[in-house]
């Protein structure tokens, strides 16, 4: 018997099995990529955006964070008190004669806002929970829609990854010298933060923070002030990244800075 035609003829059996292993296991998970879920939406504000600046989620010029008008705001249910902000999904209209190019335009939008409950209008009032609803920037409707005078619409959503980041990871200095707060930005892949670290070039330990609201983080204290500042940030889907040294000693309220570094 050829012993190497046998050990060949193993060895390519092993690596079809191991391949033929690989695409089942990757089966779920492109399944689930292509599974659409049913919601509403609507728009608001103007062409500008103007109205979509700041909001729940911490953020406030959108043009100058990198998010610009690929927007919406969440409903309730969506927001998951916050802790969606920074999420990107895909919306394509359906069932609707207002639907663009027969429903077959998609838009790809980041969540910066609260679309708020209304219980005084429990019947009327699309961001009441549980329903699944999006209030997109105008510019976003118009790309679904043939005419924004028909005000609501039937879409099917799902996750996706938050691409064409610009750039690392960013966090804005907010707070005073007691109580230090980041907030963080420019979030590539999952997009949503779930956990989040800085460590002080002085103390040298790594402190875990606490999510205030939105994406704003802070270790509650004014511990900070003075140091230089490294950060470990983990997304919605385990992935973390460290970024050392991002902030410098001599930094100031208000300014941002940017992570080498993205998921």
């Amino acid at each position: 018997m050829d012993t190497t035609s046998a050990s060949s003829s193993s060895s390519s059996r092993f690596a079809a099995v191991a391949i033929v292993a690989a695409a089942l296991l990757l089966l779920p998970v492109l399944s689930a990529a292509d599974d659409w879920e049913e919601a509403h939406a609507t728009f608001y504000g103007d062409e500008t955006g103007a109205e979509t600046m700041q909001g729940a989620c911490g953020y406030g010029n959108l043009f100058d964070q990198g998010y610009g008008l690929d927007t919406t705001a969440l409903s309730v249910a969506l927001f998951n008190e916050g802790w969606s902000c920074g999420s990107c999904y895909e919306l394509r209209c359906t069932g609707s004669p207002a639907c663009a190019t027969g429903g077959s335009s998609t838009v790809t939008v980041t969540a910066t806002n609260l679309c708020p409950a209304n219980y005084s209008k429990p019947n009327e009032n699309w961001c009441n929970p549980p329903l699944r609803h999006f209030d997109l920037s105008k510019p976003m409707f118009l790309r679904l829609v043939t005419d924004f005078h028909v005000g609501i619409i039937p879409v099917q959503y799902r996750r996706v990854a938050c691409a064409g980041k610009r750039g690392g990871v960013r966090f804005e200095m907010q707070g005073n010298r007691w109580w230090v707060a980041m907030l963080v930005f420019n979030v590539a892949g999952a997009g949503d933060v779930k956990a989040v670290a800085a460590k002080g070039s002085r103390d040298g330990g790594w402190m875990d923070l606490s999510r205030s609201w939105g994406q704003i983080w802070s270790n509650g204290d004014g511990r900070l002030v003075g140091q230089g500042v490294s950060f470990r940030v983990v997304a919605s889907d385990g992935r973390s990244v460290e970024l050392d040294d991002v902030v410098p000693p001599q930094w100031a309220f208000g300014q941002s800075f940017e992570g080498k570094g993205q998921f």
